[in-house]
């Protein structure tokens, strides 16, 4: 199946052509028919983002050439980076330029790289409030509201993982969707004298939409969502449980089952196998997803996703590194897996998605590993970040 893929940056255009082993489209008509063209926005941003973003389009390159689609990545300054663009242009510096907003909105989606200077220069203007101008910024742009980040403990690696053997033996893979843009983040906030609150508010309209979002993310999966409250005490939650039940309805081949928060807290340490979608509130999904992001072992395998109303961001759970940035030692594996993401939710194509997947499980069984996965006395086995990306993209299989 012949294809032609353009990657578009500033001022460069690469153009790649299928391997030989492809199989043959029977016709142009039948080409057409079968591939799909998306315009990509590129915000690699600082530290390791712009090197993991290399490897995570090479990959996705590689999945057009094999299944017939085009796609086209255009590259924008965020950050840290935009700052020193802005400036060295003259211009007034920010960390979210106006022509990079433009160019995401007309984009078929988001790959975000990520965003930061090091610690003891937060004080520079170039870094300070980075991250808030940024990541906030195109949230509220794009009304981000559902966050999704998986959870993948890898048998091969599970020594990584902190918990006991016995209590991962059957395997996790959790999948934790959290409403971004509401509750009590970003309700009333005030104090009087020695008072003060902090006020959580839903609508019907806020929940409907994570809520959604997780039973279909379910049907891809193994088909069963838990719904985190706590609706014992907060009313906020019995809303929550009226949605998800009116919501049900339209998925009669999902199982919904109701958990209070503190429960779920001890039973993604105690039964993580037992999860497969929990979907929750703002500040409840905040604490569950940073408690299943250390099972992996390595942020450097924890992709995430915040899903919008017209387009979708695709990130690292990680930060920038500054201190390994330029080094050729980052895991591109989470940027990667990202791109993944966005196959699953932004394009429906489940086949693509599965194929990167299945490439990086295949790359990681197979000991091609970054430092980060390593225990101390193997680094010296250690990949670079450029190796680990063509070994994922040797390991791509097509339809």
């Amino acid at each position: 199946l012949k294809a032609a893929i353009s990657v578009q940056f500033p001022c460069i255009e690469l153009r790649g052509a299928c391997c030989s082993s492809a199989p043959a489209a029977s016709s142009p008509k039948r080409r057409r028919e079968m591939g799909v063209s998306k315009n990509i926005a590129v915000l690699s941003g600082d530290g390791i983002g712009p090197e993991v973003m290399v490897e995570a389009l090479k990959v996705l390159t590689k999945v057009a050439t094999l299944y017939g689609h085009t796609f086209s990545f255009t590259e924008a300054p965020v950050g840290g980076a935009a700052w020193a663009a802005t400036e060295a242009a003259g211009e007034t510096p920010t960390h979210l330029p106006a022509s990079t907003v433009e160019m995401c909105a007309k984009s078929d989606a988001i790959m975000f790289g990520s965003v930061g200077g090091p610690v003891d220069q937060q004080h520079e203007p170039r870094w300070k409030d980075c991250e808030k101008n940024a990541l906030l910024g195109i949230r509220k742009r794009f009304n981000l509201a559902n966050n999704l980040r998986p959870s993948k403990v890898y048998p091969f690696l599970s020594h990584l993982c902190p918990l006991k053997p016995s209590i991962i033996a059957a395997g996790v893979d959790v999948l934790v969707v959290r409403e971004l843009v509401g509750g009590i983040y970003f309700g009333e906030h005030k104090r009087e004298g020695d008072r003060a609150w902090d006020i959580m508010a839903y609508d019907v309209e806020g929940i409907k939409k994570p809520v959604i979002f997780a039973f279909e993310a379910a049907r891809l999966r193994k088909k069963k969502v838990t719904v985190v409250d706590k609706a014992n005490v907060l009313e906020t939650s019995r809303l929550w449980r009226e949605v998800a039940r009116e919501v049900k309805v339209g998925y009669p081949d999902v199982e919904l089952e109701f958990m209070y928060v503190d429960n779920a807290a001890m039973q993604i340490i105690q039964k993580p196998s037992a999860f497969d979608v929990i979907c929750t509130e703002n500040m409840f999904g905040d604490i569950l997803s940073d408690a299943a992001s250390v099972l992996p072992g390595s942020l450097g395998l924890m992709p995430s996703a915040s899903l919008g109303d017209s387009v979708h961001m695709y990130e690292p759970s990680g930060g920038s590194a500054p201190d390994i940035a330029g080094k050729g030692v980052a895991n591109p594996i989470a940027q990667i897996l990202s791109g993944a993401m966005m196959m699953r939710y932004s394009f429906n194509l489940e086949a693509e998605a599965a194929a990167i997947e299945t490439a990086v499980e295949s790359v990681m069984k197979a000991g091609i590993l970054t430092g980060d996965l390593l225990e101390a006395g193997q680094k010296d086995k250690a990949v670079s970040t450029s190796q680990m990306g063509d070994a994922v993209c040797a390991a791509l299989k097509g339809p």
